[in-house]
């Protein structure tokens, strides 16, 4: 895959990428006894891995030009944004399988870099396919509308992760422990190494984000084929996933429109990879048209807020 950057730029990206994995680890000191992320840490983490994100881009305008600086935005963006559904999927997935907070964060930890490498290897697999076979561009087009259009017609159900295969396979040839180890994903009993209940949801997260890069790598692909922007922006997004969950967690219901914006965003750059021999849009013009969709998605939310569910007025009372 083509790309501008040379050794140094990819070192500097990872020695940044690791200097802010140690000082998030630093953060995390500040959890309280039980493993719970405090909202003000929370607010702390999700501020540093925007301040990454946002930092990179400035290294991409001062080592190269502004176009490249827009488009690594424009990507980022892009990425984060999906990544909030993604944020859904996994409190359902803690919610249902009664995972404490404590274990919240490990299996986060351990999900986040699983993703860096799966992601890695699908954008590089992605990115040979464009370049030796174009009609690819129309395939992977077509992806992106057609998981927007699903998206917004509501078509997503994660209510029982059980229901998996992944998760069933795994089950299945997995010797289990009946109960949680506290953080632990595998245990020794009896002379015989088991896996605690644990590893089954870190499966299921990882499978979660599996099934999501199949939208969000094209997704990034379509904004650009550098793939140093297209790597950096995608797993400076991921990495701040881990942050972001418990700073939304408890006020992820209220962004019931922001699946709109997120279906939008998809058709929107589906369309344009799809089309692109047809219709060359500017990167700075994809990069208003994604910030106006999230911010309609964020407004539309707050100004609607969704209806309380008749179990909540039950606890209430």
């Amino acid at each position: 895959m083509p790309t501008t950057a040379n050794l140094i730029d990819w070192v500097i990206f990872a020695a940044g990428v690791l200097g802010a994995m140690v000082f998030d680890r630093f953060l995390c000191r500040g959890a309280d006894k039980t493993g719970a992320i405090p909202l003000r840490l929370a607010l702390q983490r999700s501020a540093l891995w925007v301040l990454v994100g946002l930092s990179m881009a400035v290294w991409i305008f001062a080592r190269f030009d502004s176009t490249s600086a827009i488009t690594y935005v424009t990507a980022y963006l892009v990425e984060e944004s999906l990544s909030v559904d993604n944020l859904f999927v996994f409190l359902v997935i803690f919610r249902h399988f009664r995972v404490k907070d404590a274990e919240q964060n490990r299996v986060l930890f351990w999900g986040v870099f699983g993703a860096v490498v799966l992601r890695g290897i699908f954008i590089v697999a992605g990115s040979e396919l464009l370049r030796h076979f174009s009609a690819t561009a129309y395939v992977f087009g077509a992806i992106l509308v057609f998981g927007g259009l699903k998206l917004l017609k509501k078509e997503k159900d994660y209510s029982d992760p059980e229901k998996t295969a992944v998760y069933r396979f795994a089950r299945k040839f997995l010797r289990t422990t009946p109960e949680y180890a506290g953080d632990r994903f595998l245990v020794r009993q009896e002379g015989h190494l088991l896996a605690t209940p644990l590893l089954l949801v870190l499966i299921a997260i990882e499978f979660t984000d599996i099934l999501f890069a199949v939208d969000s790598v094209p997704a990034v692909l379509a904004i650009s084929e550098d793939l140093y922007i297209v790597y950096t922006s995608n797993i400076l997004a991921v990495l701040g996933l881990r942050a972001m969950f418990f700073l939304l967690s408890g006020m992820m219901d209220r962004f019931h429109k922001l699946d709109i914006a997120l279906s939008l965003v998809l058709v929107f750059v589906g369309l344009k990879m799809g089309l692109h021999h047809f219709i060359q849009i500017p990167n700075l013009i994809s990069l208003g048209v994604v910030l106006l969709l999230l911010a309609i998605g964020i407004v539309l939310s707050l100004l609607m807020p969704p209806p309380k569910s008749p179990a909540a007025d039950s606890e209430r009372t």
